[in-house]
């Protein structure tokens, strides 16, 4: 006798919802769609789709604002502050396909930053997962799904466990997305922006000072920043006096603030 099949009602809902995303896929609502599935088995509360490469990241889709257009927090991402994203600074360090937690990402002060504080917590709110797909060397295509609550290990379990079917159809899916008709925008030169927007800079800032503040403003402690540039734990200290001192500035709550001046 033939094994026998034990499908619950849920498992034939999960199967017939997703046939229904599958029909969409050549249609504008796709993202929205396939969201909405996710969306009956874990919170989400904001998303967007983006493509990470070399230079800024390209918005496929998102959740609308409040007024329906696209969130003004959003907008200072996309000018520059997704240099501080803990999730595109991990994708450009290690470009790969999977599921990906914040917690997983997330240097070890990030939730002490400017960044955090004045960015994350207001659009993002309180946690997020990835869903990547790698392209190819220099491009990933990444769902993001915020949420108000965190993510249980019940809930991330679940996303890892149907990650293969969603992974397949995001890649599907860019068969129907306009290619742009530029070549991505480049990432800012934001150590001449930075030296530009302080005001009283005797020297300019070295490139490995401008390393050391990319780091901080994103998170990092002394110790990791150490870590990720090979370098001693005293050494980051010493760059830091440095950089502040060039900077005529005090705290990393006034590097924020100039990084933020660095983008208009």
């Amino acid at each position: 006798m033939g094994s026998e099949m034990n499908l619950t009602l849920q498992d034939v809902a999960w199967h017939d919802a997703m046939g229904r995303v599958i029909e969409t896929l050549d249609q504008p609502n796709f993202w929205t769609a396939l969201v909405r599935l996710l969306g009956r088995y874990v919170p989400v509360d904001n998303w967007v789709v983006l493509v990470y490469s070399a230079g800024k990241p390209r918005v496929l889709a998102e959740s609308p604002g409040a007024d329906g257009g696209m969130d003004s927090l959003f907008q200072d991402y996309l000018k520059g502050l997704y240099l501080l994203d803990p999730f595109y600074i991990a994708n450009r360090e290690s470009p790969r396909t999977g599921l990906f937690r914040l917690q997983d990402v997330a240097p070890e002060c990030f939730e002490q930053t400017d960044y955090y504080q004045r960015y994350f917590r207001l659009n993002v709110v309180t946690d997020e997962v990835h869903i990547n797909v790698q392209l190819d060397n220099e491009r990933t295509l990444s769902l993001s799904l915020g949420s108000q609550c965190r993510f249980s290990l019940e809930q991330t379990a679940l996303l890892g466990l149907v990650q293969p079917w969603v992974a397949a159809l995001m890649r599907q899916r860019l068969m129907f997305e306009r290619e742009p008709r530029e070549a991505p925008e480049l990432t800012p030169n934001w150590q001449s922006r930075l030296e530009a927007a302080a005001e009283q800079l005797t020297t300019p800032l070295t490139a490995r000072e401008m390393e050391v503040a990319l780091l901080l403003l994103s998170g990092c402690s002394n110790k990791e920043i150490a870590r990720k540039l090979a370098i001693s734990a005293e050494t980051v200290k010493v760059h830091r006096k440095h950089m502040y001192s060039k900077l005529g500035i005090k705290s990393q709550s006034e590097l924020f603030s100039l990084f933020l001046q660095a983008q208009e």
